[in-house]
């Protein structure tokens, strides 16, 4: 049984996120997002359909050979952000948000459902299980669950920052993320350096936050190897 502190951590970042959405307003939906061409409509859908991610890949045989990646190297820079696949993935959001319509509520449900049915996807799995992602990547669920935190958690800043609000990422989702971009550790020293919280380290470590020429300083003599987000 898969239940760690990713399933954790998605956990409490659907529900977060399903809070916030539940309350916008029409009007918050047509907003333009900070990741265009989407409107915040159509970026919650894409944050959706990535949270429902887990089942498709669950769909190659529990026994299936090949290598095994970690999820630091499933961000990286390759046909997952070619012309084509960022089309697919803008056209993709785009049909589900005009599917969904534009009332809030069928947005907040339908990411309330698909966040369900991973975690219990999650919840139910052997020990080592691995999965296929859609790029062809073979991963174990553990660390591909781990990329799901990241759409939820990083999206949302993305929303935030669109609707004009104080980030909701949560302490589950933030430590997962520090784990991630930080390995050897030290997010609270680094994070007091840069002058902010865990929240606005991984802001930065994401390119959600503008880096001062002393921030830039401060993480080139970190070491930091940034991931290939969208």
């Amino acid at each position: 049984m898969v239940h760690n502190a990713e399933t954790a951590a998605l956990a409490a970042e659907a529900n977060a996120l399903h809070v916030v959405a539940s309350a916008l307003t029409a009007a918050d939906l047509t907003e333009p997002s900070p990741c265009p061409p989407w409107t915040t409509a159509e970026l919650l859908c894409h944050v959706l359909i990535g949270a429902d991610r887990i089942r498709p890949a669950m769909a190659e045989p529990p026994d299936a050979g090949g290598p095994v990646i970690g999820t630091a190297e499933y961000y990286r820079p390759d046909h997952r952000f070619s012309a084509a696949t960022n089309a697919d993935r803008i056209d993709t959001a785009r049909s589900l948000a005009a599917r969904l319509g534009p009332e809030p509520g069928p947005i907040a449900a339908e990411l309330s459902r698909r966040c369900r049915q991973s975690l219990e996807l999650l919840t139910t799995a052997p020990s080592g299980r691995t999965v296929r992602t859609r790029h062809g990547d073979r991963m174990l669920l553990t660390d591909f669950a781990r990329t799901r935190v990241v759409e939820l958690a990083v999206h949302g800043l993305d929303l935030a920052i669109g609707l004009g609000r104080q980030p909701w990422m949560t302490a589950e989702a933030a430590d997962v993320l520090a784990g991630l971009l930080l390995p050897a550790g030290g997010s609270a020293e680094l994070a007091r350096q840069l002058g902010c919280d865990q929240v606005g380290l991984i802001a930065r470590l994401t390119g959600r936050a503008q880096l001062s020429p002393g921030d830039e300083e401060v993480l080139a003599s970190a070491g930091i190897v940034r991931l290939a987000l969208g």
